[in-house]
């Protein structure tokens, strides 16, 4: 149980360091954990054969994920873990494991994750044939092998938000112009890499380069719609993104957030509202803005009220009997 440990800030001995050879083509992975279970382990597991170097960011989790982690690798030379003193979001957390790194490229990946064998390595191979794209991202599957939402994105406008939100994208046959879909995964799968205008944070693998271009993860997002932010940010600088679709990982969604469902929540819709603000403001008329963010949190009042339905239901019901 002896693997590098720090605090925020510090640097553990025996992390690798820029020196190394082919740092060119290194790859480091980033994983922000919060109360993943037994899910970050088998997380670090799908990857640690492909990556130069594995950094867990621990938003001071109280469960036992990163115990199971330790006594599961004692010794890796390859991982280090980083404890914060308190959960500072994802993006925050995103940040600290690009500081922490020294790899050309940086996967962000969420601990939910299982990568398929040479996964790694084909997302690496198709951002070193193109130059020109600073991101990739691979082909997230539910645990029964369907493609997930999300994996493959247009820009979530505030009218495509809308059109999705309350299920309008299902006129997309009639009206495909007026009711498109931001999410991508019904469309056919691409037989090569495909440029997209947004990708999961789920899986992202990023040149460090854009990085140093576009700059960091915007820390005003505490837990979701940070990606596509990234994602358009990236695009306004020059950056291409691409979908790679032969690179699979199963993700389990939802696993690290089922225990707080209305505090994940929360904080999606009012990452929402700073992304359309941030990036919307200037192209919509200020009375349609305020429906937006109206809009947004009329939403989260319907989910909270859902949620709290869902628990009187669970505890006014008939207790479960066991045979």
């Amino acid at each position: 149980m002896n693997l590098p440990e720090t605090d925020t800030g510090g640097t553990p001995t025996g992390w690798t360091t820029a020196s190394t050879p082919d740092w060119q083509n290194m790859v480091s992975v980033v994983i922000v954990n919060f109360n993943a279970g037994h899910f970050l382990a088998t997380a670090i597991d799908s990857v640690l054969t492909e990556a130069d170097e594995v950094r867990v960011v621990d938003n001071a989790s109280s469960d036992t994920s990163l115990e199971f982690c330790m006594r599961r690798f004692p010794g890796e030379p390859k991982l280090g873990i980083i404890r914060n003193p308190g959960n500072l979001g994802f993006a925050a957390a995103c940040n600290i494991g690009i500081q922490q790194t020294t790899g050309a490229y940086v996967l962000f990946l969420n601990p939910d994750c299982i990568v398929a064998a040479g996964t790694l390595s084909r997302l690496l191979q198709v951002l070193e044939s193109s130059p020109d794209a600073g991101m990739a991202g691979g082909l997230l599957l539910n645990p029964d092998g369907t493609e997930q939402a999300g994996g493959r994105r247009a820009v979530p406008t505030p009218w495509r938000s809308f059109v999705r939100a309350f299920g309008l994208y299902r006129l997309a046959r009639y009206w495909p112009r007026l009711f498109f879909d931001f999410h991508l995964h019904r469309q056919a799968l691409p037989d090569r890499p495909a440029e997209v205008e947004a990708i999961s944070g789920a899986l992202m693998l990023v040149r460090r380069a854009a990085i140093r271009d576009v700059g960091p993860w915007d820390e005003g997002y505490f837990l979701h719609c940070e990606d596509s932010d990234w994602c358009m940010r990236f695009r306004q600088q020059g950056w291409k993104i691409l979908f790679v679709p032969d690179a699979p990982v199963t993700h389990h969604k939802g696993a690290c957030s089922q225990s707080r469902p209305l505090f994940v929540e929360w904080h999606k819709h009012k990452g929402m509202v700073r992304y359309y603000r941030k990036f919307f403001r200037c192209r919509y008329p200020g009375a349609l803005m305020w429906l937006v963010a109206s809009g947004v949190w009329l939403r989260f009042i319907a989910v909270a009220i859902r949620h709290a339905i869902h628990r009187v239901g669970r505890a006014l019901g008939p207790e479960k009997t066991h045979a």
